[in-house]
């Protein structure tokens, strides 16, 4: 058994932590649980969460555990991402059958086989650290990959993450190389790299593949429209729609469309950026929709690093580029601008010229101090944007909801709306 741990640090991760464990955000080409699952070659069969995410369900989401774990388990902390290189993707070997009971990455441990079982009530908080449970003197191995400390990691890895995961899907899925004819009208493929593109896949003439900085991954179902210019490493997930613009080492995932002007950004799915604008180093939940117009700022004018709002107050982030983060079901209205480093709470509903750099979630309104969505109208909005996408909200899903909406309104932690 597989399970991913969204331990104490996780759970800092806004605005993504109000409504999704950090096995469910993007990193590089992949979800982490599906990082996970390849790496060990067995799907994740759980997740343990904030206790406000308990009732989680998303599509092929594993279930959140809410029961003791027994010996045995393999518990993995969902902030480590393991390299899947060809060179350093696990044996064929069955590795949950291998004799190591500990795996490290970057000589932190990443997950722990359990020697005796764990109570639900000690992961509870996220305080349990993998540390306190690995057995003493038990054999490790080394395992290539980082770790997410904060949710800006999620950008300032995206293009070495992209770069392993594109050639390493694409082997895995089977993706041929794109082949042109060298005629004018396209596709024109410029650079060294490679291309690659899924059965099922449509690229218009008159697109341009720019493949000197990393390899292109075009997933079944998906459409590049002419006149785009895709700057690699990038990753197009299934079903989605990029209709013309420019797109630079990104990852947008299923069923986004995406128009205009992108750089170094992810999508986890379902999102919407459908006119023209300039989004920048950002990272997108599922379900936002940005108004046409929306730009945001990813370089402060003193070309200094970009201060942040966390849960621990303003912090430097580090990153000279730092764009936006769009929490899940945000909006935006139309002309927006956002300020370097602006982040942005789950459900907000923003239709100012310029929010301040953190809105809280479920916020709604024309101008700061907002107003707080009621909750009945988010709801039908959200079930109404998720049947554009042939998505039904479940009955449990909208349970979710309505639960992370009302922590998110008790958390004080955020500015006031």
């Amino acid at each position: 058994m597989i399970v991913l741990y969204d331990d104490a640090r996780a759970r800092t991760f806004e605005p993504f932590a109000t409504t999704r464990p950090v096995g469910e955000l993007r990193a590089g080409a992949f979800l982490g649980r599906e990082r996970w699952g390849w790496w060990f070659g067995a799907p994740i069969d759980g997740c343990v969460v904030a206790p406000h995410l308990a009732a989680f369900d998303e599509f092929d989401s594993p279930p959140v555990i809410h029961t003791d774990l027994a010996a045995g388990t393999w518990l993995v902390n969902a902030r480590a991402l393991p390299s899947l290189t060809r060179e350093h993707v696990a044996p064929a070997a069955d590795p949950t059958q291998a004799v190591a009971h500990i795996l490290r990455i970057d000589g932190r441990i990443a997950a722990v086989r359990l020697a005796s079982a764990v109570s639900a009530a000690q992961l509870h908080d996220g305080m349990l650290t993998l540390e306190a449970l690995a057995p003493l003197g038990a054999p490790d191995v080394s395992v290539a990959g980082r770790w997410l400390d904060d949710a800006w990691d999620l950008v300032r890895f995206l293009p070495a993450q992209l770069a392993e995961d594109v050639p390493f899907l694409a082997g895995q899925i089977a993706a041929r190389p794109l082949a042109t004819d060298g005629g004018a009208a396209g596709p024109v493929i410029l650079g060294g790299g490679t291309v690659f593109v899924e059965a099922g896949a449509r690229i218009e003439p008159l697109v341009v593949f720019d493949t000197q900085a990393g390899d292109v991954l075009v997933r079944a179902g998906a459409s590049v429209q002419a006149f785009t210019r895709i700057v690699g490493p990038c990753f197009i997930g299934r079903d989605t729609a990029v209709m013309g613009g420019r797109i630079t080492a990104s990852s947008i995932g299923d069923m986004c469309r995406v128009h205009g002007e992108l750089s170094t950004s992810v999508f986890i799915g379902h999102a919407n950026k459908g006119h023209d604008g300039f989004v920048g180093h950002s990272l997108l939940g599922r379900w936002v929709n940005l108004g046409a117009g929306t730009i945001t700022s990813n370089l402060k004018n003193t070309y200094g690093t970009v201060a942040m709002w966390t849960t621990e107050g303003i912090r430097d982030s580090g990153l000279q580029f730092a764009g936006t983060f769009f929490g899940d079901h945000v909006k935006t209205g139309i002309g927006l601008r956002l300020t370097t480093g602006c982040v942005l709470g789950a459900g907000a509903n923003v239709m100012d010229t310029m929010p301040p750099k953190a809105v809280a979630p479920f916020a709604w309104g024309t101008r700061a101090p907002y107003g707080v969505f009621d909750a009945a109208k988010f709801t039908t909005i959200a079930a109404r944007v998720m049947g554009r996408r042939q998505v039904t909200l479940s009955e449990p899903q909208r349970a979710h909801l309505t639960i992370v909406m009302q922590h998110a309104l008790a958390d004080v932690r955020w500015p006031a709306r």
